[in-house]
């Protein structure tokens, strides 16, 4: 399993942010296999976890046009500043353990 970590600076965040993180996160849970899909604010800085199988699908979602389109415009509008890790997950553990 994989995790995407987006850790940004927000610059100004409106309506139409929420509206396209909402949709951006839908996009991948729906279309390109993205098991789960975290994100959190604080103040200026917003981290957002998505855990997928495999790297191919992160890629797919990635190069998505709707996805392109909303990456340039939080270039252009939302963010500050961001950053991007892809990382495999060698374990986990659950509490309660996971029937």
């Amino acid at each position: 399993m994989y995790v995407v970590i987006f850790r940004a600076t927000t610059k100004q965040l409106d309506a139409s942010y929420s509206k396209t993180a909402e949709d951006m996160r839908r996009l991948a849970l729906e279309e390109y296999g993205c098991l789960e899909f975290l994100s959190v604010c604080e103040g200026e800085q917003e981290i957002a976890l998505s855990y997928w199988t495999n790297e191919e699908d992160i890629q797919r979602w990635k190069q998505d046009s709707r996805h392109l389109a909303a990456q340039k415009y939080g270039q252009d509008k939302w963010y500050k500043s961001y950053s991007v890790e892809i990382a495999e997950i060698k374990r986990s553990y659950h509490y309660p353990a996971k029937k």
